[in-house]
């Protein structure tokens, strides 16, 4: 390299030192920003989880390590024996044919922590409970998990048709991409007071309506009280409510891609099939993982749903991390959860971001 050469590029390279002081000089103000009103907050979460922290009190508060944890994730199995009628010496049989067996509480351990039933199965002709210290905590974690599965991969499929069919040329475009905005931008709780009417369980609910005018159960069912349809009802709803949210977000990357691609692949032969997976898919690949881990950030700390429909009956993890801090002043392990759930979302985040190939892109 010549003299000049050399000249050249010390120059550049003092440009490039001044750029970027800079721009750290310019970002600084953001960086305090989010010091005060997102990390030390999350700090401060941490921070309380390790303690037996009481909310609104002035109770000394006392550091227990992971104590909180333990009693949120304890779980264990034991098995159920048989009861023995003691006028016959043999296993007792109900009025349906089926052992009967000893209360849970009889086998679930009770020292150092008491732990509650949470299921029963049958295994190798064995019957067995499941007892955990936070049993409603264990249920949350399960249906926050699923619910997060389906309405994240309904509001997916849903959302890319939905996007895919906007995003294509025809009359009143403009108005329909206004119009399936509508469920998203109503608020939450009013969304989730009209579908609590509709699941009313008599015949003035929209659904038993519905059901009973095609001759389908008695116009009596309840939604929202019978435990298997609870999490279906959400479901519903939040399907209805945020696949607008999935369609816009993906409407935005398909228009980032160029025309003319599709146009080059039509003139090869290429069928529609075939360009929506050789290119639509792949550069679709960086917004899809955006939607996918705002939607599914979204989906695991759900709160507003459960707490409204189902108040204290159902709880997603959110809403009992929220229960345990008003209704129960236990900071510590509302803390306890409220970090499960981060790392929980981090976790998902992570998966997307390597199993969709963003780094690379």
């Amino acid at each position: 390299m010549t003299q000049q050469g050399k000249k050249k590029k010390r120059g550049m390279s003092e440009v490039a030192k001044r750029e970027e002081r800079l721009a750290i000089m310019m970002l600084l103000p953001s960086f305090v920003v989010i010091l005060l009103i997102a990390i030390y907050p999350l700090f401060t979460v941490f921070s309380d989880s390790l303690t037996n922290k009481t909310f609104a009190s002035d109770e000394p508060v006392q550091f227990v390590g992971l104590g909180n944890y333990v009693q949120l994730l304890s779980v264990t199995i034991a098995e159920l024996p048989p009861v023995i009628d003691p006028a016959t010496g043999q296993q007792k049989i109900n009025q349906n044919g089926q052992l009967v067996y000893e209360s849970p509480v009889s086998v679930l351990p009770r020292e150092p922590a008491r732990y509650k039933e949470l299921n029963q199965f049958d295994f190798l002709d064995k019957h067995y409970v499941i007892g955990a210290t936070e049993k409603d905590f264990i249920r949350a974690i399960f249906d926050t998990v699923l619910f997060s599965v389906i309405t994240v991969s309904l509001e997916t499929i849903l959302g890319l048709g939905i996007a895919l069919v906007v995003n294509s040329g025809f009359r009143g475009r403009g108005l329909m991409r206004a119009t399936m905005l509508v469920p998203w931008a109503i608020p939450t709780v009013v969304s989730a007071r009209v579908w609590e009417w509709m699941f009313t369980p008599t015949r003035a609910g929209f659904f038993n309506a519905i059901l009973n005018a095609i001759g389908i159960g008695d116009g009596q069912t309840a939604f929202l009280r019978e435990g298997s349809l609870q999490l279906p009802a959400i479901i519903v709803l939040d399907v209805w409510k945020t696949t607008p949210f999935m369609a816009l977000l993906l409407l935005a990357g398909l228009q980032l891609i160029p025309g003319d691609l599709y146009e080059a692949a039509e003139v090869d032969g290429a069928s529609a099939v075939r360009r929506f997976f050789n290119i639509t898919l792949p550069l679709l690949r960086p917004t899809l993982a955006v939607a996918l881990i705002f939607r599914t950030l979204d989906a695991l700390r759900v709160f507003d749903v459960f707490q409204v429909l189902l108040s204290r009956t159902r709880y997603s993890m959110a809403s009992f991390a929220q229960d345990q801090l008003i209704q129960y002043q236990n900071a510590g392990l509302s803390s306890a959860a409220s970090v499960f759930i981060f790392l929980l979302i981090l976790i998902f985040a992570i998966v997307y971001i390597r199993t969709l190939g963003v780094e690379s892109t």
